[in-house]
C-alpha cells in the first residue's frame, strides 16, 4: 500500500481543525495554508507547511511580526529549529495520525455517564461521574468525509481508567454516523500512545513554533 500524500493528509487535518476551533477558512499558499484564529493571547494565526523548506520558513518568519503567530511544520523539531531565530519558541513535539472510521460501541466504566452532541459541525463528548464531576472530554470538527478529534482531555484524578479511549471511540463512532470515514489528528507523544492503541497510524512528525513578544514589550 502506498503512503498517503502528506499534503493531502495535512489539508484534511486543517479542514476539520478550523471547524473545531471556529477559525477562519484556510487561505491557500504555494507552501501550504494560512489560518486566522483570532485568539491573541494564545494564537492570532498560524502558517501550516506540510513539506517545509528552509527558504520558505525563513521567508515566512522574516515577514511575521505579530506575537502568538504559530508555525506548524511537518518535519522533525531538530531539522527546523536552526532555521528560526530565538524569538520563535519551540513547543512540544506532535504527530500527524489517521484512522479509518467505523461504528463502535465503547464500554463506559461503571459510575460514569457519557453525553454526546453536535453543534455547528463540532461533535462533543462529555464523560461525567455520577455526582456530575467532569472526568474527560473531547471534540471533533467535521468536514465532509473527514473528522478531526481535538482537545481530548482527562481530568488528572481520573486518568488511567480508560476514559480517554471512551471519548475517542465515542467521537469516532459519532463521526462515522455523521458521514465521516477518515479520522485525522495531530497528537502529543502522550496522546500518540493512546491513539496507536486504538488503531491510529502515524504519518509524520509536526514541529510547532510560536513567535514570542520582543523582550520588554508587553
Amino acid at each position: 500500500m502506498t503512503e498517503p500524500d502528506i499534503r493531502e493528509l495535512v489539508r484534511m487535518w486543517v479542514s476539520g481543525w478550523t471547524v473545531s476551533r471556529g477559525a477562519a477558512e484556510p487561505v491557500d499558499q504555494p507552501w501550504g495554508w494560512t489560518i486566522d484564529v483570532g485568539a491573541p493571547d494564545r494564537e492570532v494565526g498560524r502558517h501550516v507547511l506540510p513539506e517545509p523548506t528552509e527558504a520558505e520558513v525563513r521567508k515566512i518568519a522574516e515577514a511575521t511580526t505579530a506575537p502568538t503567530t504559530w508555525l506548524k511544520l511537518f518535519a522533525e523539531d531538530a531539522m527546523v529549529r536552526p532555521w528560526l531565530g530565538p524569538r520563535w519558541r519551540l513547543d512540544g513535539p506532535a504527530f500527524l495520525m489517521t484512522v479509518p472510521l467505523a461504528p463502535e460501541r465503547p464500554v463506559v466504566p461503571a459510575g460514569h455517564t457519557v453525553t454526546t452532541w453536535e453543534r455547528g459541525g463540532v461533535l462533543r463528548v462529555l464523560v461525567r461521574t455520577e455526582a456530575g464531576h467532569l472526568a474527560a472530554r473531547g471534540q471533533a470538527g467535521l468536514a465532509g468525509p473527514v473528522a478531526v478529534p481535538d482537545q481530548i482531555t482527562t481530568a488528572p484524578e481520573f486518568r488511567r481508567r480508560g476514559l480517554g479511549a471512551v471519548v475517542m471511540r465515542t467521537l469516532q463512532s459519532a463521526a462515522y454516523e455523521a458521514g465521516a470515514r477518515t479520522g485525522v489528528l495531530v497528537g502529543t507523544p502522550e496522546g500518540r500512545a493512546l491513539y496507536t492503541a486504538l488503531g491510529w497510524t502515524t504519518h509524520s512528525p509536526m514541529a510547532s513554533l510560536v513567535l514570542e513578544p520582543e523582550s520588554g514589550v508587553s
